[in-house]
């Protein structure tokens, strides 16, 4: 029989190597958080906008480059434009940095509370009755270069938000809400 000591120092070193089997992801969140300057760059695949933006310098986020943003994470479908959590921003450029990718492709940014309602009816499921998307707290997206089942994980490894996978459709929604994930585990 294992004494409680002896068991408890093993359970720590589990814990402890396990943590550290996740630091070579969680370091390009780290690094992205102390660079000065932040670009992202991104393509609407319903509207076909373009946006390469500097989203954050050394004094804090940027005001225009924010408006520009919400603008173009705006419900497409009836044109309404909400404030993007700009935590999002920052999960997104920590996956760019980590899979070394270069263009978001949104598919669904900022929904309407019209809009998640009607697609709750004719979406066939999967789309929440309280979606973060209309708080402007999610995306669905593809990075350009990257494999989603790779954006997946390492949206997973960075423990920030909530993380959807769609395999079927091709996207990863994204979120600043509570660490969860939905999907299929391996693509």
């Amino acid at each position: 029989m294992v004494s409680t000591s002896r068991h408890r120092a093993c359970t720590h070193r589990r814990l402890f190597l396990k943590g550290l089997s996740t630091l070579p992801l969680a370091l390009p969140f780290a690094s992205a958080h102390a660079a000065t300057d932040r670009h992202l760059a991104f393509r609407h695949t319903h509207t076909d906008e373009r946006l390469d933006t500097l989203y954050r310098n050394r004094n804090g986020y940027v005001e225009p480059a924010l408006r520009n943003l919400n603008r173009l994470f705006r419900d497409f479908r009836t044109g309404e434009i909400a404030r993007i959590d700009p935590r999002l921003y920052d999960i997104l450029h920590a996956l760019s940095v980590t899979c070394g990718g270069g263009t978001f492709e949104i598919i669904s940014g900022y929904r309407s509370p019209k809009t998640n309602k009607m697609l709750r009816r004719t979406g066939g499921g999967g789309v929440a009755k309280r979606s973060l998307h209309m708080d402007g707290k999610a995306v669905d997206v593809r990075l350009v270069g990257c494999d989603t089942a790779r954006l997946r994980d390492a949206a997973l490894a960075l423990g920030a938000g909530g993380v959807g996978y769609y395999p079927d459709s091709d996207f990863v929604h994204i979120d600043t809400g509570p660490v969860r994930s939905w999907g299929p585990k391996t693509a």
